[in-house]
């Protein structure tokens, strides 16, 4: 400080001026870091920096105070540490200097002009004015301190950066050798691997960013081992499986066709049951069908024979009203054979005058009984008809009660028949779906030959490429644990002879009750 201030020429006289000045230089601060604000917020990399009011209301008063303690003269240590707390906020909000040089040509604009403002001579008698030469020293004074500010602050700024720089390259330099150290370990690690080796793990110190991929390197090692030891010990295994699953595939072929033989023989037998289960199914629909219409006709006739029983009652009803008719016309030939005989009196009585009148009474009275004869005639046919018709009512009655019964009798046969068709139809379908299973059955086990055959040739594929896989397991070093890559063949399994199948008493009496023909192979069905 004493060397700058010194070079400066900033002695003991110059902040003399200084402090002489300090009323102007306070009294114009706030015009001229107005003006100052003011051409920042007019760029756009500096407004950046000063965002809000209260930001930059907050800058005015830290700069007020600096100031105050700038034109108090007074640069000691506390001057010091105000002016490097200057230059580190710089350096910490990315101030560039080129902007606070500028901002302080502003201000010194401003305060300088005020300086030489309040000093100059007002009227040409001014007295008690400063001198010209007392005037240059404040404002070089000012200047001074101004660019003397500017060159600590500055000087922090740039030292802060290269503090910065030192720090980063030496943080780079400790990263460099951190990850040289990893990719060192990895290496190693690889090389390991790529040895068969899977029981090396990294045990030395990592860096803290560095210590998850050793934990994982060496989780993955973990596994990798666990995985090969059981691979290692199952391949033995896996060539016994496949010698076994080899000589089992030989034996399921050979059973597979014999079941082959047996379900083509089966299926034949079920065509033929299932033809002769429709044809009686067929027959039973058309017998169902037949008395469905005698039971048709039966009914119809019922109902023609109670319409005869109601015509005849109603003939009946009509005879007896022509009866009762018969005897009105009867006791009118009597009422007017009387009258005709009171008529003929009279006539008697008047003698030649009532002659024509006697004659017509006498014709009445003859027309009267030629009328009553008639009816007693009809009456008497009309009771014998009368008799007649009641014994055809009869007669009629006793043919319906029969038929009734005959339709009864027929709707009890219709039913058996219906459920006889239909217990036909029944068998013949279940008949058909047997049928169509036992041939897809007769498919699948030609198709399961195939397949057996393509799953031996298989399981020899499996049985070489399994021993290439012991022979590769071998190149790799596990845990002392881990069993021999191959072991000898297993001893074979025997199995017992399957029992027959319960299908087989069922086709049986199925092809007896069919006429005895297409009976299956005896011996196909005790290997299905």
């Amino acid at each position: 400080m004493i060397e700058r201030l010194s070079f400066i020429k900033l002695g003991s006289e110059a902040q003399a001026a200084l402090r002489s000045v300090k009323p102007i230089v306070m009294a114009e601060l706030p015009n001229a870091l107005d003006a100052f604000y003011k051409q920042v917020n007019a760029f756009p990399e500096p407004a950046a920096l000063f965002s809000g009011a209260g930001h930059i209301n907050s800058a005015k008063c830290r700069q007020s105070e600096h100031w105050d303690l700038i034109s108090s003269g007074k640069f000691d240590r506390s001057y010091a540490r105000a002016v490097t707390a200057v230059g580190e906020t710089h350096a910490r909000i990315g101030l560039e200097p080129r902007w606070y040089i500028g901002g302080y040509a502003i201000m010194l604009e401003a305060l300088a002009g005020a300086v030489i403002e309040a000093r100059w001579p007002k009227g040409m008698f001014a007295g008690g004015r400063a001198s010209a030469k007392q005037v240059s020293a404040e404002v070089g004074a000012v200047i001074k301190a101004a660019l003397l500010d500017m060159d600590l602050a500055i000087s922090v700024y740039l030292e802060a950066g290269r503090r910065a720089q030192d720090d980063a390259a030496a943080a780079d330099n400790a990263a460099a050798a951190d990850r040289t150290a990893v990719i060192a370990s990895l290496s190693e690690g690889m090389t390991s691997l790529a040895d068969g080796d899977l029981q090396f793990r990294m045990l030395n110190d990592f860096p803290p960013q560095f210590v998850k991929l050793r934990d994982d390197f060496n989780a993955a090692m973990d596994q990798l081992e666990e995985v090969m030891s059981n691979v290692a010990e199952n391949a033995s295994g896996i060539s016994n499986g496949s010698d076994e699953i080899a000589r089992a595939s030989d034996d399921l072929s050979r059973r597979t066709e014999q079941q082959a033989a047996s379900l083509e023989e089966t299926a034949a037998a079920l065509d033929e049951i299932t033809a002769t289960v429709k044809k009686t199914a067929s027959s039973a629909k058309q017998a169902s069908t037949a008395v469905t219409e005698a039971k048709g006709e039966a009914e119809h006739s019922g109902v023609v024979v109670a319409e005869a029983v109601q015509a005849m009652g109603q003939i009946e009803k009509s005879s007896q009203q022509i009866s009762q008719i018969i005897g009105v016309i009867d006791e009118i030939a009597f009422q007017t054979n009387l009258l005709a005989l009171n008529a003929g009196v009279e006539a008697a009585r008047a003698g030649d005058a009532g002659k024509g009148f006697a004659v017509v009474a006498s014709e009445v009275r003859a027309l009267a009984q030629r009328s009553a004869d008639a009816a007693k005639e009809i009456k008497a046919l009309i009771s014998a008809s009368s008799q007649q018709v009641s014994q055809g009512v009869g007669l009629v009655g006793e043919t319906g009660k029969a038929l009734r019964a005959i339709v009864t009798k027929v709707a009890e046969i219709d039913a058996l028949v219906s459920e006889i068709a239909a217990s036909a139809q029944e068998q013949a379908t279940g008949l058909n779906e047997v049928n169509t299973a036992v041939n897809q059955m007769d498919q699948v086990v030609q198709q399961n030959a195939a397949m057996v055959e393509e799953a031996t040739a298989a399981t020899h594929s499996l049985k070489g490429e399994t021993e290439q896989l012991a022979q590769l397991i071998g190149r790799f070093k596990v845990g002392s644990s881990s069993p021999a890559p191959y072991a000898a063949k297993a001893t074979p399994v025997h199995r017992a002879r399957p029992a027959p199948s319960p299908a087989r008493p069922m086709v049986r009496k199925l092809a007896a009750n069919a006429g005895g023909r297409a009976a299956p192979a005896a011996d196909g069905w005790e290997e299905f």
